[in-house]
This record gives structure tokens, sequence and C-alpha cells, in this order.
């Protein structure tokens, strides 16, 4: 955050996840660790094994007393929606505060409690999947879906989010009733992008069929372009520890193959739209939403 201060005087937004530890099978995260021992040293990567018993877990409420001395004017939170404590806090200070749902419920569930808009993630959505209501089975609802019928059943402000391209990808989202779009994937080949190369080359050669969801990076189901770490973690048909503990577990993995510029090792986050995604400046990419959303 206060990198980001130093970097521009324009407003920003903080994104929060808001879950629980929840507990977990010793025995299946062993499993896992056991796998990526081999799997790593297959391919020439190291893995550090963890000790279970000692590792900490932090409450986003620890974050909470954080973003409000930073003066953060904007949080948004996922996975989940903060306690009445937090939101009361938070809104007591004039921080706007947006909420994500995957399904008309659990927008019903951010507005009753407090929050100023929420983002309607579609299944279509790149990275984590903000599903709290239920996991199992996840919702699959597209955003040309969602928004409609969320804003048929909340009065706060709908975001779009998920599946947003260009301009008119931009321009349907508006008729549909949503009051903003929310863009990821576009940035991420940016040129003030820190995502690796080979990342980056993957996404501007994207097919929008590439990308998939999988729980094997960090046990939370997730979309991004697959890859061999995906189809390895699937095929061993080991049981997935659930989120944070996977995560933590093959952190170490990805950040090596990171290092390294090996795609096949790390999450590549990517939504569907995906595909033409250029390699150009942020501001270029963002004038170039804006210009084929007043032009149509």
């Amino acid at each position: 955050m206060r990198k980001t201060k130093s970097l521009t005087h324009k407003p920003f937004a903080v994104n929060l996840f808001t879950n629980g530890v929840p507990e977990y099978n010793h025995a299946d995260a062993e499993a896992m660790q056991d796998f990526l021992e081999i799997f790593s040293k297959e391919n020439q990567l190291s893995f550090e094994r963890l000790s279970l018993d000692a590792l900490r877990f932090y409450s986003y409420k620890e974050q909470i007393e954080i973003l409000i001395e930073e003066g953060i004017p904007v949080v948004s939170f996922t996975f989940g929606i903060p306690d009445e404590e937090s939101m009361t806090a938070l809104k007591q200070r004039g921080i706007v505060l947006v909420g994500t749902a995957t399904s008309v419920q659990e927008a019903i569930l951010v507005e009753k409690a407090g929050a100023d808009a929420v983002a309607a993630q579609g299944i279509e959505a790149g990275g984590h999947r903000g599903s709290f209501l239920e996991e199992e089975p996840l919702p699959m609802v597209g955003t040309f879906v969602l928004v409609p019928e969320i804003g048929a059943h909340v009065k706060i402000p709908v975001i779009a989010a998920g599946g947003i391209k260009g301009g008119r990808t931009i321009r349907a989202a508006f008729q549909l009733g949503a009051k903003a779009v929310q863009i990821g994937t576009a940035f991420i080949a940016s040129q003030e992008s820190l995502a690796i190369s080979s990342y980056k080359t993957a996404l501007t050669k994207a097919q929008v069929t590439d990308s998939a969801l999988t729980r094997a990076f960090s046990g939370r189901w997730a979309r991004g372009i697959r890859n061999q770490f995906m189809d390895a973690i699937e095929a061993s048909g080991l049981n997935i520890p659930p989120y944070p503990i996977q995560n933590i577990i093959t952190a170490g993995l990805r950040a090596k193959a990171q290092q390294a510029d090996r795609k096949e090792f790390t999450n590549m986050w990517a939504g569907q739209a995906s595909a033409g995604t250029a390699d150009k400046s942020s501001a270029d990419i963002f004038l170039q939403l804006v210009a084929g959303t007043e032009e149509l």
C-alpha cells in the first residue's frame, strides 16, 4: 500500500480475503507434500517440505486496522463478508466497501452486510472464485446472466466481473444494468505487470478454450491457463487440502518456477476472454477500452 502511495496520488482500492482457516486432514497435506517432492525432482525444481504443525494463520481482522491506518479509500472483499464489527469500523471512516458475489443469494447477503456495491463475478473470470455460500457444487453462472439477476434483487450498484474484454462487452454489461466493470486479465500482459515473461507470452497467444478451473495451486477454485502442474495434480488422484493450506504448500515451488520463468509449474490466472491480450502499457490498454466503449 505504501509503495502504491509513493507511485500515485490517485485513490486506489485494496482487496481483502475474508476467509477463515478451515479444518484440514493432515494426512492429505503430507501426501500432497510427498507427491510434490517427487514431482519437483522429476522436473528439476526444488521443493522445501513444510512442518504443518508450525504453520501460523493470520485473520483478515488483523489487516483491518492497517487499512484504516493507511487511509485506504476503497476496500473490496472476497471469499466471504467481514464481520459486523469490521464493517462498522470501515464504514465509520467513510471507506467505500465492495463485496463479491457469484450468486444472487451471495449478493443479497453482501448488501445486507452494508456494502456500497457488489461485484458480480461470472464463471468466466480469471483467478479465484469469490464464492462463499457454497463451493461444492460451485456456482457456474456466467457474467451476462448473473448481472441482471443480481440487479433485480439488490439496490446497491452492480459491477460486472468476468469475460469483460473490450468495448462490446463493456457496453453489454451496462445494457444489462451494471454500473461499472471490473477487468483483470487484460492488464496481466501489460508492460508494467510483474508477471513472468512466459506467462505474459502465454496470455498473448491464448485461445478462449485454454483456461480451466482448478484447485491445484491454492486449494480453492480458480481459473487459469492450463499447464503441466494442473494436469499432474489432477491426475494424481490425491485429495487437495483446502485453502490456504494447499496455497502455502505450493508457494515455494511456484516461487522457484517463477524465478526460472517456467510457466508450466506456476499459476497463470486468466479469464476466458484472455484471447488477444496485448503487450502494451496499462495506460494504452485502459484508453483503448474507453475508446472502444465510446465508439459503439
